[in-house]
């Protein structure tokens, strides 16, 4: 079938279409499906294969079932690759081998494209005694930082960025260092945090009563739960992060409650899993599935939606028994439980098809009842399969008695209790960007529309562009339907509505109304403008707890992260069409030389970096840089890279990420240490002394290579932001939704 959109034909080129050295593969879409269908397929016994390869072919045509990135990408190719997207790491212990043990296990399941989680919470906080060699822990975050430099290694060795989430409980003594690490606009840029909170906090915060910081069964100190909850609220209020994720109420629901204990989730949330936790993904898409879009009787197709729902869950079970696993313990876990994570797609579009405005009643309650169907359906399956192919290794009967389970309807039960389960959790809503791209620009999850249209840049092969006009899947339709020039506000209900005139209580009315249908939990952005008023931002964690939700996550404009995408249509000129250009270079700079003693080379090398700014003190910023040195062997690279990194420093926008990259790149001769520290390359040492450099100039006299300054809280009433820049295309501005940033203008998508 041809692509709805160019935007679509190159996601699934980019990112899906499978394309060895010999040249065979995937040469349209529809051979992508056939792929995937086939080796879906091989799990089932020879005799019925064919059967169900047609089943399974006919759940992906139009895009109805899209499974998750791994599996379309990897199914089918024998590529040494995990087909599950989401893992939880080990129990970090808190010994020095062991951590860099578990260091090296998720560096090895990122390689293969998971993405990961980890509960930093055992380890000791900084200042402890470390007995026997007469030392002080250097705490959590300082492990933290390793594992993201490990991140960015194993990001630049492959074509899938790294993602991965860090949690710490909300009563370990280094709780305070977690909750404003993400005001350095440059630390843990490859991580998304999370604060574990439980119920006992929330009920502390509700008395005004203390809050004790404990670690080993001691307590450190001992703190103002509302003062450490205003700290967790200033920084995501100023940040965007850290997230919340009541953890007291994610393994009271559990399925698996009692075979396990969660500590951690997945990158972007929707996966609360145990240590060497593993599931896969798979999205129904609900704007496929509504018939009569835009008329009185428009409703959604629920025989469809069911027999969809029953395909999907098999599919899903397969994918367990054909997929590779980084690590043996991550495949134990999943074959024990055999979880699956089956949600939705274009949820906000399949609602604007029915006349059913986002946030509404009538919109909860469609939403309730297409999740219910899903729920119910999935959970017959997966009994019918446990009757076919044996229940779950962990099943237990007691299972019937937790949260989910008891509140099915009398049938699902009994079919439940006759057979047992197949699978121990089956329903999870995950980010779907760029597959929701590939299926025509599909509301992505359970998120609203972000922007109905926009244009987007194509460079062409001259090196020229051409702007090219990108909608979202319901205006698309509607003008097909309706004519080009009918007027939204026609449309039933006013339901044409985006995230950008929503307010919180939308959001939390959806995500609440999702979350009682869904097993584990949701990936969701609770978008928030920039000028709420503190007190109201606060108060939607609180009600987001009040309401059922299993963690929260907002956004709001802010000076660390950005602002989102503009999505107003800029005036016709020449500087629209040719990008953003470089700042002329005045006659004179004032900088600073730094002298570097790499170990490996008996010459110094000297790093020049000169900076812009007005006369009368205003702000400054690098502007051009220079590496000399007396090793000619050093010559031509250090040219290169002082003409490259000059040519972003005078493109402007936020250049903090140079120093980033720099201190990523890794020697393969190997390292030395510097001033007591190890550096992996000469680059990165030239990396350092960028950062250094940003930081002095910013007027941060104390910073310290080793200890990244955490500086007070913001005041609420910040300057706007300027955009932040894609990193792969430079357009200023992302999307920030379900916990991933998201480039409208080419596609990145980055979770982590």
């Amino acid at each position: 079938m041809a692509f709805d959109s160019p935007l679509a034909g190159e996601i699934w080129s980019s990112k899906y279409r499978f394309r060895p050295l010999d040249g065979a593969g995937d040469a349209t879409v529809e051979a992508t499906w056939d792929r995937v269908a086939a080796a879906l397929a091989e799990a089932e016994p020879v005799k019925s294969r064919g059967r169900w390869r047609a089943r399974f072919r006919e759940a992906l045509e139009g895009y109805r079932f899209l499974p998750a990135g791994r599996i379309l990408a990897g199914a089918g190719t024998g590529r040494a690759v995990t087909l599950f997207n989401c893992f939880v790491m080990g129990t970090v212990p808190d010994d020095l081998d062991g951590i860099f043990q578990h260091l090296r296990e998720a560096a090895v399941t990122m390689q293969q494209g998971g993405g990961v989680g980890m509960d930093f919470s055992t380890v000791r906080p900084s200042g402890a005694p470390v007995r026997g060699v007469g030392a002080e822990a250097s705490g959590p975050l300082s492990f933290m930082d390793v594992w993201d430099s490990m991140c960015r290694t194993i990001m630049s060795a492959g074509q899938r960025r790294g993602a991965m989430m860090g949690c710490l409980r909300i009563d370990h003594p280094d709780i305070e260092a977690f909750i404003d690490a993400k005001r350095n606009a440059v630390r843990f840029r490859n991580f998304n945090l999370s604060v574990l909170v439980p119920d006992a906090f929330m009920t502390a915060l509700d008395a005004d009563a203390d809050w004790p910081l404990v670690f080993g069964g001691e307590v450190r100190r001992t703190v103002r739960a509302a003062d450490l909850w205003n700290r967790l609220m200033q920084a995501t209020y100023d940040a965007a992060e850290p997230g919340v994720i009541f953890i007291d109420r994610v393994n009271a629901a559990n399925n698996l409650a009692h075979c396990e204990v969660i500590a951690a989730s997945n990158p972007c949330g929707e996966q609360m899993l145990p240590p060497y936790g593993a599931c896969l993904l798979g999205s129904i898409n609900l704007a496929r599935l509504v018939s009569a879009p835009f008329e009185s009787g428009a409703a959604m197709d629920e025989v469809e939606l069911a027999a969809l729902t029953r395909t999907a869950v098999r599919m899903l079970d397969n994918v367990i028994d054909i997929s590779r696993f980084p690590l043996p313990a991550q495949e134990a876990e999943a074959r024990a439980k055999r979880r699956l994570g089956l949600g939705v797609t274009g949820l906000a579009d399949a609602l604007i098809f029915c006349g059913a405005r986002y946030g509404e009643d009538r919109a909860v309650a469609l939403t309730e009842q297409w999740l219910g169907l899903i729920r119910r359906e999935a959970y017959r399956a997966s009994a019918e399969l446990a009757a076919e192919k044996g229940a779950f290794p962990l099943y237990d009967p007691a299972m019937l008695e937790r949260p989910n389970l008891a509140s099915l309807d009398p049938e699902t039960r009994e079919l439940i209790a006759r057979h047992g389960l197949r699978n121990g959790c089956l329903t999870s809503i995950a980010p779907t960007g760029t597959t929701s791209l590939l299926a025509g620009n599909v509301s992505s999850g359970i998120e609203p529309v972000f922007a109905f249209a926009y244009t987007r840049k194509v460079l062409q092969p001259d090196g020229s562009k051409r702007e090219e006009a990108v909608e979202d899947y319901a205006l698309a339709l509607w003008k097909r339907l309706k004519g080009a020039d009918a007027p939204l506000e026609n449309a039933p209900g006013d339901a044409f509505v985006s995230a950008q005139t929503l307010t919180p209580e939308h959001h939390l009315r959806m995500q609440s109304a999702a979350q009682a249908q869904i097993d584990s939990s949701i990936s969701k952005t609770i978008n928030c403008p920039e000028d709420i008023a503190f007190d109201a931002f606060s108060d939607v964690y609180r009600e987001g707890y009040r309401l059922g939700c299993k963690g929260l996550t907002t956004y709001r404009p802010n000076a660390i992260t950005g602002s989102v995408l503009s999505v107003e249509t800029p005036p016709a000129s020449d500087a629209v069409s040719t990008g953003p250009v470089l700042t002329p270079r005045p006659a004179r700079l004032e900088g600073a030389t730094y002298k570097v003693r790499w170990p490996l080379d008996p010459h110094a090398v000297y790093v020049t970096i000169n900076d812009s700014g007005d006369e009368d003190g205003g702000e400054r910023r690098p502007m051009e840089i220079f590496v000399n040195s007396k090793n000619m062997a050093h010559y031509a690279w250090t040219v290169a890279l002082t003409r490259m990194v000059s040519a972003v420093f005078r493109r402007g926008g936020d250049v903090s990420f140079v120093a980033e990259e720099l201190k990523a790149v890794f020697d393969p001769g190997g390292g030395a240490w510097m001033e007591g520290r190890y550096t992996p390359s000469l680059p990165a040492a030239i990396g350092a002394v960028i950062e250094r450099h940003m930081n002095l100039s910013a007027g941060d006299a104390s910073f310290a290579p080793d200890a990244a300054p955490t500086p007070e809280p913001a005041p609420a009433t910040a300057a706007a932001p300027a955009p932040s820049a894609c990193p792969r295309c430079g357009t200023p501005g992302l999307v920030r939704k379900e916990g991933c940033d998201s480039c409208l203008d080419c596609g990145y998508s980055r979770c982590g």
